[in-house]
């Protein structure tokens, strides 16, 4: 099949949640069919990528987006219905390169990454379209509104949401709608009946994040990973260090915190102590999983399934986590990761895991089972597949691991 992806972001180097899953996902269906590319590019190490998306796609185009134009384009939304998340991506050229693109190439289908992408490709009906969400949209900002203590900051985040869960029935536009959890399938089922809706999970790569020998006798070191820029974990930290943390520490005073990862805000910054490590960028994250005795998740806004989560499973590492990013799992609590639906149960899931260490290589070993099981790249791009031959053919779509070919 040719097919293309329309992204809201370069999808290199893969180390967010939005760039890792058009990368890995390329990587597994580029040995079976031919794959463009089209995105922006918001710098100019952007650009300096394309040879390493080349080995993927036949075709790459990235279309400038500098900063300014995008601030332009929402101070113009300011008079418009469109979420402000929409306005920000709004190009004329990603508009008359995509049919530039479509009158030269016969594609079999088209990968639409993002809700903020979803009006290029509003009106080409006449062309299998797939709707890949990262998460329910208007779900993330509810959770955003209701953890708010910010009046002018609250009123701003629900006029946003209010915006988006009106534009988010361009879903029922589309042949096909993915999501990556169970919970933001049901939402969107609920919100927009009309909507054609499939699960397409997140993934991991298990070349990268393979099990090795854990050592579980550590059970000193708590840790965090993330991009420490986004702001359901800038939250998340913030929340653990002063709710959370110090009720572990009064039962295991030795304990250590680590915030493992790029672009630490100062809100972040600030929370460094002799106990609590905040790295930055880290190159070899594996190295730093392995650090640890149990991985957290203790996030408090947010939608979707969590990469923290999956890559600390399928390193064989427990994981204590809220129940967002938990629900996206499909898994009992305990078989690899222990849900805490409030700070006591957290407080007494990771104190007990750290206590224990025949419950730790337990749940690791439960973890890699489930990863290898339904969570590695060539399973998801399988069944991607699937949904692109789906639409391709006009077939009723189901999410039930569909039959493919070539992979």
């Amino acid at each position: 099949m040719k097919l293309l992806f329309l992204a809201n972001r370069t999808p290199y180097p893969p180390y967010r949640g939005d760039k890792l899953k058009i990368y890995n996902l390329a990587r597994q269906l580029s040995a079976h069919h031919e794959l463009h590319l089209l995105t922006f590019a918001q710098s100019e190490e952007d650009e300096r990528h394309i040879p390493e998306l080349k080995k993927y796609f036949t075709e790459v185009h990235l279309v400038p987006l500098p900063f300014k134009h995008s601030l332009w384009q929402c101070v113009l939304g300011l008079f418009s219905p469109k979420p402000f998340q929409v306005s920000y991506f709004h190009a004329k050229a990603m508009q008359q390169k995509l049919q530039e693109w479509i009158q030269i190439h016969q594609y079999d289908a088209v990968h639409i990454q993002h809700i903020r992408m979803a009006p290029y490709m509003q009106s080409y009906t006449h062309i299998p379209r797939i709707l890949d969400l990262p998460d329910a949209f208007s779900l993330y900002w509810q959770r955003r509104v209701e953890q708010s203590n910010n009046f002018i900051q609250k009123i701003a985040l629900q006029w946003e949401q209010r915006r988006l869960y009106a534009y988010e029935s361009i879903i029922s536009q589309f042949p096909l709608t993915l999501v990556c959890s169970e919970e933001d399938l049901s939402y969107l089922q609920q919100k927009h009946p009309d909507a054609r809706i499939a699960l397409l999970p997140n993934g991991v790569d298990l070349d990268t994040f393979r099990p090795r020998e854990h050592n579980y006798t550590i059970e000193d070191t708590v840790l965090f990973t993330g991009n420490m820029d986004y702001a359901p974990n800038v939250d998340a930290v913030v929340y653990f260090v002063h709710e959370i943390f110090p009720e572990i520490r009064k039962r295991r005073p030795g304990v250590k915190f680590i915030i493992a990862g790029q672009r630490p805000v100062d809100k972040v910054k600030a929370l460094a102590s002799e106990d609590i490590t905040i790295t930055g960028f880290v190159q070899d994250l594996v190295d730093v999983y392995h650090q640890a005795s149990v991985v957290v998740s203790p996030l408090r806004f947010g939608a979707g399934t969590q990469n923290k989560v999956l890559e600390a499973m399928a390193l064989g590492i427990p994981v204590v986590c809220s129940h967002i990013g938990f629900k996206g799992l499909g898994i009992q609590s305990g078989e690899g990761a222990f849900l805490a639906t409030n700070k006591d149960e957290f407080v007494a899931q990771v104190t007990q895991l750290l206590a224990d260490q025949s419950l730790r290589r337990e749940m690791g070993s439960q973890g890699i089972q489930q990863i290898e099981e339904r969570f590695g790249w060539t399973i998801i791009a399988q069944r991607l597949e699937g949904y692109f031959q789906q639409v391709a053919h006009q077939a009723p779509v189901s999410d039930k691991h569909p039959e493919t070919q070539g992979l």
